[in-house]
């Protein structure tokens, strides 16, 4: 014990080793252990206003193989020529460099595509929020003209025609293929689709040293400034409507309210906002700074915030997502 010396130890040795054994315990306090530094980092993160990615969910891996190949089937379109796969791109970001190329039109369409990951954790699905499930928003991309132009019951009639896609409809749901096992299955394979794993949710997950200090600090000026007002939850938006251009013009056409747009993976899925109008996030930063929330940032802070929206990648059957070839 420490003030109980020992018959034959100078006093000031003794008080020297009393002294080095009080830092050694104040170190100990500041420095906790690597698991309880751990604890205490995961609930901080707990309290975050952003939460990770979850898993996928389980499914029926008759349902969900067959979801999958049908996916990148081109018999869903009217000219036999384009899948889901053509506008959404799984080996890349799930969206396109240029839809309008993909889509065989001279002009590109009216809405930049979204990207299908994670679209499963989105309240509303679309720019303009129309559909309130997966299935609902299958068929209309199956049947819009701007997209594949088809109809359901051409797309299940070309699919019965083929045995193999008979005998894998007949496994996974026990009959022929038919409008609805069609939709279900495409969802399935859709729900699927999340992308866990990103910088982000390891540092919410408790890694302090998932983040630099800019990108934390990017975060920091992301919750102060109020883009986490609409930019939140576990896909960091995607959950409400909010108007375009709060106190001046964002865009120059479009629809005034739309569904906020989910920023994960937004470093990778370039152009930006519903029109495509913003080619880099330094762009779209700015111009959402001064549109929706009255602010001129500086390059410094800028650079900070889209340090930030970078550890928002995630992974995809491990691999990271990346920007999709031009």
């Amino acid at each position: 014990m420490i003030g109980c010396r020992r018959p034959g130890v100078p006093r000031w040795r003794w008080l020297m080793l009393g002294w080095v054994a009080l830092m050694l315990a104040a170190a100990a306090v500041a420095q906790p252990p690597p698991d309880v530094a751990l604890s205490q980092a995961s609930r901080l993160a707990a309290q975050e206003p952003i939460t990770p990615i979850p898993s996928p969910p389980t499914a029926d891996p008759l349902k969900l193989a067959l979801g999958e190949r049908l996916f990148g089937d081109p018999r869903l379109s009217s000219g036999g020529d384009l899948s889901c796969a053509s506008c959404h791109d799984l080996k890349s970001n799930g969206a396109a460099a240029h839809t309008g190329a993909a889509t065989g039109e001279a002009q590109a369409p009216a809405f930049d595509t979204l990207t299908v990951f994670n679209a499963a954790l989105s309240f509303r699905l679309d720019w303009e929020g129309k559909f309130r499930s997966l299935a609902a928003q299958v068929q209309a991309s199956i049947e819009h003209s701007s997209s594949m132009h088809g109809s359901l019951s051409d797309a299940v009639a070309a699919l019965n025609a083929d045995p193999g896609m008979v005998r894998q409809f007949r496994a996974a749901y026990g009959h022929p293929p038919d409008d609805d096992s069609l939709l279900d299955a495409l969802a399935t394979f859709e729900r699927s689709l999340l992308t866990p794993g990103s910088r982000f949710d390891h540092w919410l997950a408790g890694d302090a040293s998932a983040l630099s200090a800019d990108e934390r600090d990017g975060y920091g000026l992301f919750k102060s400034y109020g883009c986490i007002a609409c930019h939140q939850g576990v896909n960091v938006g995607g959950n409400l409507f909010e108007r375009q251009g709060v106190f001046r013009r964002l865009v120059a056409t479009g629809p005034k309210i739309v569904r906020v747009p989910s920023l994960r993976n937004v470093a990778v899925t370039a152009p930006y906002f519903h029109d495509g109008s913003a080619a880099t996030l330094q762009q779209a930063v700015r111009r959402m700074a001064w549109a929706q929330l009255d602010r001129t940032l500086s390059e410094e802070q800028i650079a900070k915030i889209v340090a930030f929206l970078q550890t928002l990648t995630g992974k995809y059957r491990g691999v990271p997502l990346t920007e999709a070839a031009p």
